[in-house]
């Protein structure tokens, strides 16, 4: 079922509302007068992406920003401890999480009550539908797991994804520029604008640079450190027998630092991708970004298409600088991303690539 979600025709499906979304959001970050800290704004957008475009809720911006509040506290509080006591971080969690499936309650009950006006099938309409043809039609409490499973997969990941993606692209200039190079010579971008109609989940396949950008990106920034396995058959490994039934850690950070087939590990390198280069055909697992085997990760394409598109709108609609003097150093866990703020200044760029001088600049500007 929810490899139908992450489906082919499924993404053609999404990939307008994520492109509307993501617009909406740096208009937002190029109108605000001052810097913004990517990291926390990149947390809102992708919560905003899972709410209105993978479970297609017609949430108000206020009962948005209400439940966005919610599910930070409950995933600030994932990790505590199990001590059910008050003021603790896992009865804070414990709140949070019961006041969060009240609010997907509500939304799923007035969703499955309008219907009218619908213009494509979500992930959510997918659950539904699935659970019926099947013969196993979902209980309410199956809904609110499943459709808190969906926020959280898409959440933390991607938003750590973003920040690191807008770092990269603001350490390395080049690498923006040869991406938008690549959007001109595909007829994506004329004169500085995404042409209407123009994104296609097949286009986007076919820009090889974009492409290897993301996935350098995720070679050096992981979002996550690594993953379980359960140990299906006694086997050894390098002289150590690895019992039946044992649980197992593979680390996906390591494996890329250590994986002989990476030249200069620690350089931010999109063309070590390229068609000439054979760095990622050379071996199996030693590029797994999402995990690897029958278990990766279901939701993988979905990601990706959101970063491509992430990454075609910022080289279209932005120009953006840093803020601050230096950049912040990386946090590895529990996802990577910046110890202090990431703090980022966008600027509005018009059809011709020209910033977009507000009311206000064009007065200061003014001769006199």
């Amino acid at each position: 079922v929810f490899s139908k979600i992450f489906s082919h025709e499924a993404l053609e499906t999404y990939l307008p509302k994520i492109q509307l979304v993501i617009q909406d959001t740096l208009r937002v970050w190029s109108s605000h007068p001052g810097s913004i800290s990517v990291y926390c704004e990149a947390q809102k957008l992708t919560f905003r992406m899972a709410i209105r475009v993978l479970l297609g809720f017609r949430l108000s911006d206020e009962e948005l920003n209400h439940l966005f509040q919610v599910f930070q506290q409950f995933v600030e509080n994932v990790f505590s401890l199990p001590v059910d006591l008050p003021f603790s971080g896992y009865r804070r969690g414990i709140r949070a999480r019961e006041t969060l499936l009240k609010g997907l309650e509500k939304a799923i009950q007035e969703k499955l009550q309008n219907t009218q006006g619908k213009d494509y099938t979500d992930a959510l309409d997918v659950l539904i539908e699935s659970g019926k043809e099947h013969g196993n039609e979902l209980t309410m409490q199956e809904l609110k797991d499943a459709t808190l499973e969906l926020i959280f997969a898409a959440y933390a990941t991607t938003a750590s994804a973003s920040t690191s993606l807008i770092m990269q692209l603001l350490k390395h200039p080049a690498v923006l520029e040869k991406l938008r190079e690549e959007l001109r010579g595909n007829g994506i971008l004329h004169n500085g604008c995404v042409c209407e109609g123009a994104l296609r989940v097949d286009t986007i396949s076919s820009l090889h640079y974009l492409d290897c950008v993301i996935k350098e990106l995720l070679r050096l920034f992981t979002p996550i450190s690594g993953g379980y396995r359960t140990v299906l058959q006694t086997f050894e490994l390098d002289g150590f027998q690895i019992p039946k039934g044992w649980s197992v850690l593979y680390s996906i950070r390591d494996t890329h630092d250590t994986a002989p087939v990476f030249k200069n590990v620690d350089v931010f390198d999109p063309d070590r991708f390229g068609q000439d280069r054979t760095e990622d055909k050379d071996g199996r697992f030693h590029y797994l970004p999402f995990g690897g085997g029958v278990r990766n990760c279901l939701g993988k394409q979905l990601a990706k298409l959101f970063l491509k598109t992430l990454a075609i709108e910022l080289a279209s609609m932005s120009r953006f600088e840093l803020a601050t003097r230096t950049f912040p150093k990386i946090m590895p866990v529990p996802v990577v991303h910046p110890a202090g703020e990431l703090k980022v200044r966008f600027y509005g760029l018009d059809s011709n690539q020209n910033e977009i001088v507000t009311e206000t600049d064009a007065i200061l500007g003014a001769t006199v």
